[in-house]
């Protein structure tokens, strides 16, 4: 089993990466990183002589003074490297560079210096390092105004916000998921590549990806339709802008129930993308879910009966809770990377109507248990 250390574990891409990892259990066991180990050389110290391997992610990306963020950066590539010279450890370092080396701005400087300093480091001692340039990276619960470009439309398009495009350029992007992936493969090769430039896996000018964002909030956000996903780049998208939503205010979202004397009628969800459509009937009592999914969209649609719907991020503690009342139909949408669950909490039997964007693989399942 390999140990394995993030330096920014709690970041945009550390947080992926972490939790990623925590899907393997019998292969990664995660050594836990704090940024005041920086601070603290005994902590330090200790973090590196747990780890078989270090994700360097950490990192300054913003600053009103770029001399600052150089420094910033170059001095904790520096810490590491005294640690692990201190503790004679030579655990295979990944340290994540920006395709923003060969640009004439402080950023990229510190980025190629770093990984310079890191090549330097691993040639002296024997040890395996592996420097990867990174393209744009975009994905669920980036910082707006800090990680990307994605990250700061999506939030200001969820929240009724006017984005503005201040250069319309052609950007070079990856998914955090699919960059993630990237990252387990490279720890599992265990082999040195001082220079790795990781290719991007989609391309798009920021009008494109305005334009697209703005469609999923007309479509979904305001329609409560999932709109058509052409490629495996826009439902990454739509999943990631589905995150910026604030899902306590948004759900559970009413239907619109058409009565006669027959009885009534309800419109479930209208698709621009296909899926399996399925219903179940659940006892009083009884709880049903408790996982979470990393790539599917999924729809919970209480018809008949009581119930409790609960989602809560992985990784954090804050429970979101929605009541649902056949009487009154309505649905809830599951977030990635939240798990979630329903409970029947009336008298009778419970009838919900499931819709998920995908049929159900065995092998490939993207279903992952975990207590709300």
């Amino acid at each position: 089993m390999l140990k394995i250390g993030i330096t920014g574990q709690k970041g945009f891409v550390g947080t992926h990466l972490y939790n990623t990892l925590g899907l393997q259990p019998d292969t990664f066991e995660r050594i836990t990183f704090e940024r005041s180990f920086f601070e603290d050389s005994n902590a330090l110290d200790t973090f590196v002589s747990s780890c078989d391997v270090i994700v360097h992610l950490a990192a300054m990306n913003r600053h009103n003074n770029p001399e600052v963020i150089f420094e910033t950066n170059i001095n904790l590539v520096k810490k590491l490297i005294d640690s692990m010279e201190r503790t004679q450890s030579t655990p295979h370092v990944l340290f994540s560079s920006s395709s923003q080396e060969e640009r004439d701005n402080l950023y990229g400087k510190s980025k190629k210096e770093g990984r310079t300093l890191f090549e330097h480091w691993a040639k002296t001692n024997g040890a395996t390092f592996t420097g990867m340039v990174i393209p744009n990276v975009f994905g669920p619960f980036g910082h707006p105004f800090y990680n990307s470009v994605v990250a700061t439309f999506a939030h200001q398009i969820a929240n009724n916000e006017t984005p503005k495009i201040e250069v319309d350029g052609n950007l070079k992007l990856i998914y955090v998921g699919e960059l993630v992936s990237q990252i387990i493969e490279k720890i599992k090769a265990k082999a040195a590549e001082p220079l790795c430039t990781i290719k991007h896996t989609a391309e798009a000018k920021v009008s494109e990806l305005l334009a697209l964002l703005k469609s999923y909030k007309k479509t979904y956000q305001e329609k409560g339709e999932i709109p058509t996903l052409s490629t495996t780049f826009e439902l990454n998208l739509f999943n990631t802008f589905r995150c910026y939503m604030d899902i306590e205010n948004h759900f559970p979202v009413s239907f619109i129930q058409h009565t006669d004397p027959r009885g009534s009628f309800v419109e479930i969800i209208r698709l621009g993308v296909g899926g399996q459509v399925s219903f179940s009937t659940t006892v009083p009592g009884i709880t049903r879910g408790n996982h979470y999914h990393t790539r599917k969209i999924e729809r919970f649609a209480v018809i008949k009966g009581k119930a409790l719907i609960q989602l809560r991020k992985i990784g954090t503690d804050e429970v979101f809770e929605f009541y649902l009342d056949g009487d009154t139909p309505a649905y809830v949408d599951m977030p990635i990377w939240y798990t979630h669950n329903i409970k029947n909490i009336g008298d009778d039997i419970l009838y919900t109507n499931f819709w998920i964007n995908e049929p159900y693989n065995p092998d490939d399942a993207d279903t992952y248990f975990e207590e709300v």
